[in-house]
């Protein structure tokens, strides 16, 4: 990500400008910031994750949805993320919303340019909107996950892997962690 120079803001004034500007950008401490062009490894990975997460929802009957990367995520009056895949359950959201309000699943894939902000700042900022239940950073280089979890009393428990079943409790989804690798 680079600053942009432009004037702080809120995300409201944010994703008024957004809408009319090339490219994709997210909002930090009211700062706008450009996001990087995306590598082939990095858009297959989320592809594959966003597949993972839309096949668990239909598999396990739930009324929630996936969403891909373009959704605003809101984690404060003057910062903003776009995470590459997302979950929230309930009604469906107004065909023309470019925020998603209460995402109970966010994913971001690790890039080179932008993994310490994905474990550091984003891993904060996604657990300070209160319906966030997971957070998972999907490493497509070393074929590993990162689940950060919504535990009692808000405590953050986490789990690295590369085999097995992710359990994504609630909503309800199990997803095999290789089907967030499987490149088609």
């Amino acid at each position: 990500m680079s600053a942009q120079p432009k004037a702080r803001m809120t995300v409201d004034e944010f994703l008024a400008w957004a809408e009319h500007q090339p490219g994709r950008h997210e909002l930090v401490d009211g700062e706008v910031y450009a996001m990087s062009p995306q590598r082939v490894r990095h858009a297959e990975t989320k592809f594959s994750v966003q597949l993972a997460l839309r096949t668990a929802i239909r598999e396990a009957g739930l009324p929630c949805r996936m969403l891909p990367d373009g959704l605003t995520v809101r984690i404060d009056a003057a910062t903003s993320f776009e995470p590459d895949a997302l979950v929230y359950c309930g009604e469906r959201l107004d065909a023309d919303a470019t925020e998603a309000p209460e995402p109970i699943i966010v994913v971001e894939v690790l890039s080179p340019s932008t993994g310490h902000v994905d474990t550091g700042q984003k891993l904060a900022g996604y657990f300070r909107v209160p319906s966030v239940m997971h957070y998972l950073i999907v490493d497509p280089r070393k074929a590993m996950v990162i689940h950060h979890r919504r535990g009692a009393d808000d405590l953050i428990e986490t789990r690295i892997a590369s085999a097995g079943v992710l359990d994504l409790h609630p909503p309800g989804l199990r997803i095999p962690i290789a089907e967030l690798f499987a490149v088609s």
